[in-house]
């Protein structure tokens, strides 16, 4: 990755640049048997449709806060760096009542109806199927609508690196704060260059969780086993998915 990335957004530019086809996030739900690999080029085209969704769909202008009622998923490492291209606020399972626009998923639709704003729902169903026949009431479904926005994105004003991009349990993080902490993260994660591969059973409402989950292997040009659920795994399969996967590094 260059050393003048500041902004998440920055480190997904430069690893579209380095090799768009090279794995980014691969996706295991121990609960369904889901597996979903996204190539950097793949997971850059999300970004880029969820931002405009951002910032046509919902009109969300810099320093507005979306609360991310998520679990560590692949839309959930979406959304982060959608939110961070438009210069929103990802506040990770923030209080939605004190939340512009709130992202949901399954068990926390009714915490997320206290937000005033928008809101999107997310089935995290496999593949990121629709809802059947139509999403929670107060919601809209996030997977009719992102396929309706364009593949590219540009930012209608330029996002400050300096200006705040994270709140995660409890602590505020700007761009450059988050890209410089995931860069001095990525050595004790055992992320050593662009070939390791780090597989993490970490939630996402901590800064570790999100470090190992998404920000470090995107600093450092590597790439993520993103796992949920692992904790129903069995110690063969997990030791058969390591091998499978070629991963270097764990973080559970």
């Amino acid at each position: 990755m260059n050393a003048t990335d500041r902004t998440p957004a920055d480190l997904l530019r430069s690893a579209l640049a380095a090799d768009p086809a090279r794995p980014l996030v691969t996706f295991y739900d121990d609960a369904t048997g889901e597996r979903v690999e996204l190539s950097v080029a793949t997971f850059a085209n999300w970004v880029a449709k969820t931002a405009n969704l951002i910032q046509d769909g919902l009109s969300a202008e810099p320093g507005d806060r979306v609360a991310l009622l998520l679990p560590a998923h692949w839309q959930t490492a979406v959304w982060l760096v959608a939110c961070s291209s438009v210069g929103v606020v990802a506040d990770v399972a923030g209080d939605p009542a004190r939340a512009d626009f709130v992202v949901a998923g399954p068990g926390r639709f009714e915490a997320g109806l206290a937000c005033r704003g928008e809101r999107y729902a997310l089935s995290l169903a496999p593949l990121g199927r629709r809802f059947v026949p139509a999403p929670p009431e107060g919601y809209a479904d996030y997977a009719v609508e992102v396929p309706t926005h364009g593949d590219r994105f540009a930012p209608y004003a330029p996002v400050d690196p300096e200006e705040p991009a994270l709140i995660v349990a409890g602590a505020e993080f700007t761009s450059a704060e988050l890209v410089d902490r995931a860069r001095a993260d990525a050595p004790a994660l055992g992320l050593l260059g662009p070939d390791s591969r780090l597989l993490s059973g970490l939630p996402y409402d901590t800064w570790e969780g999100l470090s190992a989950g998404l920000y470090a292997p995107l600093a450092t040009g590597g790439s993520v086993v993103l796992c949920r659920n692992l904790d129903q795994a069995p110690q063969e399969t997990l030791t058969r998915r390591i091998d499978s996967e070629r991963v270097t590094a764990t973080a559970r």
